[in-house]
Order: C-alpha cells, then sequence, then structure tokens
C-alpha cells in the first residue's frame, strides 16, 4: 500500500487540520506542525512505537532523545515528581516561549524517549496552533523537521521535502523566519546551568536567576 501524506494550511483551515493531526497522533503516526522557532516534527510522547518511528524519520539515534512540548505550565506537575522553585520561575517568566528546561522527570512516566538518563527538555512552544494541538493531544515528544545533519525546517514545504511520507500530517503555517533555537537550561544539578544560548539571552534569564551559570 503505497503511503500517502496530507497537508492542511492552518492559516485558513486551522481546526480541520489541528483534528486530523490530533487522530494521527493517536494512531501512532507523525506530524510536523510550525511552533515559534523552526518547525517540528512530532509524536506521542507516551507511545515508544510513535517515538522510534520519530527517531527513525530524522535518521536519529536514541542516545539524542527527544524534548517534549507541553500545553501549559499545570502540566509540569504531572510530569515532575516535585516542580523545584526555579523550574516555576523559569517557566512562569519564558513560557510559552523559546525555553527549554531540562528536568528529572517523574519516575513512574511510562514513557521512552532515548536514552534520558531520568530527564527530559521540556519547552511550551508560543504558537496557538502548536497549543491549540497540544491541548488536544497532552504532551508531544517533538524534535526539529528535518533529516539529521541538514538544516532544520523554515516551512513547510522544505520539511515535505525531507521527511516526505514518514509523515502523517503536515499542518502548514507559513515561514518561520529566521532559524534561532531555543535556549536550553539544564536543572538537574547543583546550580542551573546554560547548555545552548538561543533566542533568550543571559541577561533575560538572570533577570530572573541570577546565579546562572554561563555556558563552557
Amino acid at each position: 500500500m503505497e503511503l500517502v501524506s496530507t497537508t492542511y494550511d492552518v492559516r485558513t483551515a486551522a481546526a480541520e487540520g489541528v483534528a486530523a493531526a490530533m487522530h494521527a497522533i493517536r494512531r501512532g503516526q507523525l506530524v510536523v506542525f510550525r511552533t515559534d522557532t523552526v518547525y517540528g516534527l512530532a509524536a506521542d510522547a507516551f507511545s515508544p512505537d510513535a517515538v522510534g518511528r520519530l527517531l527513525e524519520a530524522k535518521g536519529r539515534g536514541r542516545d539524542m532523545p527527544t524534548p517534549v512540548l507541553v500545553p501549559n505550565l499545570r502540566t509540569l506537575d504531572g510530569l515532575l515528581d516535585t516542580v523545584p522553585p526555579v523550574v516555576r520561575e523559569l517557566a512562569e517568566a519564558f513560557w510559552p516561549g523559546p525555553l527549554t528546561l531540562v528536568v528529572h522527570h517523574a519516575a513512574t512516566l511510562a514513557w521512552d524517549l532515548g536514552e534520558t538518563k531520568g530527564t527530559v527538555g521540556l519547552r511550551m512552544p508560543l504558537d496557538p496552533v502548536a497549543l491549540d494541538l497540544l491541548e488536544q493531544t497532552g504532551p508531544l515528544a517533538v524534535s526539529s523537521a528535518n533529516r539529521s545533519g541538514l538544516p532544520p525546517a523554515t516551512d513547510c514545504a522544505e520539511a515535505a521535502r525531507q521527511l516526505g511520507t514518514a509523515v502523517d500530517v503536515y499542518l502548514d503555517g507559513g515561514e518561520c523566519g529566521e532559524p534561532v533555537p531555543s535556549t536550553i537550561i539544564d536543572l538537574t544539578g547543583e546550580r542551573p546551568t546554560v547548555l545552548r544560548l538561543g533566542a533568550l539571552s543571559l541577561e533575560e534569564l538572570r533577570s530572573v536567576v541570577p546565579d546562572l551559570v554561563e555556558p563552557a
């Protein structure tokens, strides 16, 4: 049977596209949609088979675990055994937005995102369609919509060119602009440490966490 992908222009048919993407996620399929940084390739975070398809589509190994997008700040309480004050402060200050927080996830979670060593990168994107989809699906394992080693896709056509029919549903939200990545902060050690500077600067972050450690 020939595999077929479907593309929805969410600038004119958002409800139809989000509904199709939601059903694809529930079937364990892959979906591509625009975020506030680049286009993302998404799978059900709680389906190991779906996450495996995501890694295979990207040509990526389990040694590079998949981050997770969340629909709201309340989700932190369900994914972490306890939410440290610094995690909540950063999330309240910069979510939704381009900040990824690496935290210890709850040991009881039934997911397999790769070799995470008990940690996960969480982010809440600043994009209305992405948030609408996340509200209906719950947390999604999401990586940039590209084959490993190639530039991240900043429009739907480029994502489709790289990923093809490995993706069931594409949501076309137009161009993202400059592909500026999210800033990543590791909150699993003694002090909050910047792993990658991106859309948020040290000055902005230190307005909330003054003792933030700069990237090595």
